[in-house]
């Protein structure tokens, strides 16, 4: 069983910086796949970034790709997002997600039920 604690969520301006970070209880991210994904208001949870593969590969929603950075610091037993150039249409609570490493492949890595463990969410909200 994996606990995961998101931090870091905030109000911003547009244009702004903030860094997610969603830490791991008692172990290291190491043969885990993780992501993050976010949910606006009214709208579904979507995809935003992930870290896969026993040779780690990284992957971006491209409403995110250039701005964002996805990170761990095997460690910490943390999991980061770097966001900059924030716009207002990033905010949205924030999920950091996890699973076995081999249970996530370029075909799944978006789908939300790839992942088996969460955390509870964390707000960002960007101000116009």
């Amino acid at each position: 069983q994996v606990q995961l604690v998101e931090s870091g969520g905030g109000l911003v301006q547009a244009g702004g910086s903030l860094r997610l970070s969603c830490a791991a209880s008692g172990r290291s991210f190491s043969n885990y796949a993780v992501a993050w994904f976010r949910q606006a208001p009214g709208k579904e949870q979507e995809f935003v970034a992930a870290i896969t593969g026993i040779f780690p590969n990284t992957y971006y929603a491209g409403s995110v790709k250039g701005r964002f950075t996805i990170s761990i610091d095997n460690g910490k037993n943390t999991l980061y997002l770097q966001m900059s150039s924030l716009k207002p249409e990033d905010t949205a609570v924030y999920y950091c997600a996890a699973t076995w490493a081999s249970k996530v492949t370029i075909i799944n890595y978006r789908v939300q039920g790839s992942y088996d463990y969460w955390g509870q969410g964390t707000q960002v909200t960007v101000s116009s």
